[in-house]
């Protein structure tokens, strides 16, 4: 399969990314619109920088990059021919649940049991009012991912041989510009330093653990293989989005529309997630928030992810990851 090609659109005079040539190590780029790169470390004179370290000095960078995006004399070069990674390696990954209501209400749908006495329209309405009661008491849900998980916008995705039911989940995906802790909700948007792409994949079988039900969810063993979450291709800056809380998230299966929502119909928004993730951890530069993936996933449509699928996921703003699934080799 001849490999995809790097999506050069996005919101904003630029973007940031991690990209390499072959046989190479990766190195932190700036990209303007027509597709051109610059290599970070020769710009601003620093060999060993990294993508995290430029959101470690986020606030002091940011006018330079403007100032390098736009300069026409700088040492720019074509993105084709060049590897597009995950653009950046966050020490921390943290991931709302239950956060898209209608999705919320599609899985619980999807999870009855069989001996359930209540219709479709019942067990619907059940939980949607439970969702609205979330809403009003103000309590998100966020677990932890692990950034070994995380892979490039274009990569394969290898499904483990364990996974039943693999499933996909398109996520806008925070990236953190300054340490966070307890943050009110009306300053959480100064530490975000930009938005992209998260496909959260997840292994429906393994994620409530069935020999003791009281434990709950098992998010290790379902969320957390190698490669299960396809991040990027690019960081575009927070100032590049008007709202956060009004973008398109849609994912595509062999070219078939699966997922196709607006974070509109998100329950916390993203300043209260990073808000409340920052009362009970600090949050770092780097880090990512994964905020929820809206209703339209695989056990939803009674399709899960198999040996051959291509996802193509975009997020209005933030360019298109298209990443091919590849059956564990035993």
């Amino acid at each position: 399969m001849k490999p995809a090609a790097a999506s050069t659109s996005f919101s904003g005079p630029f973007a940031i990314g991690s990209l390499s040539a072959p046989d190479q190590a990766s190195f932190p780029a700036l990209l303007i619109p027509g597709g051109r790169v610059l290599d970070l470390r020769a710009a601003l004179a620093e060999p060993a920088l990294t993508t995290r370290q430029i959101f470690e000095r986020w606030d002091v960078l940011l006018p330079r990059l403007h100032e390098l995006a736009a300069d026409p004399t700088a040492a720019w070069r074509p993105l084709e021919g060049l590897r597009v990674q995950a653009p950046v390696e966050p020490r921390q990954v943290f991931q709302s649940g239950a956060n898209y209501r209608q999705h919320v209400i599609d899985l619980e749908v999807a999870h009855r049991p069989p001996d359930d006495p209540r219709t479709v329209e019942e067990a619907r309405a059940e939980i949607a009012a439970i969702m609205d009661r979330r809403a009003a008491e103000d309590l998100p849900y966020v677990f932890i991912g692990l950034p070994s998980a995380i892979t490039g916008p274009y990569d394969d995705v290898v499904l483990p041989s364990w996974a039943e039911q693999p499933d996909w989940e398109l996520e806008l995906a925070v990236v953190i510009g300054r340490p966070a802790q307890r943050v009110p909700v009306e300053e959480a948007l100064e530490y975000v330093a930009g938005y992209t792409i998260a496909n959260d994949l997840t292994d429906r079988a393994t994620v409530f653990r069935r020999d003791m039900k009281a434990i709950g969810t098992d998010w290790l063993r379902c969320k957390n293989a190698p490669g299960f979450t396809p991040l990027g291709p690019w960081i575009v800056p927070a100032e590049s989005i008007a709202d956060p809380g009004d973008l398109r998230v849609t994912l595509k299966l062999n070219g078939d529309t699966m997922q196709d929502e607006s974070t509109k119909d998100m329950l916390f928004g993203v300043a209260r997630l990073v808000s409340y993730i920052s009362q009970m951890a600090q949050l770092l530069p780097g880090d990512l928030v994964l905020t929820g993936s809206p209703a339209g996933n695989g056990i939803h449509w009674g399709r899960l992810l198999r040996d051959g699928d291509v996802m193509e996921g975009s997020v209005t703003g933030l360019g298109a990851q298209r990443t091919r699934c590849v059956a564990e080799a035993l």
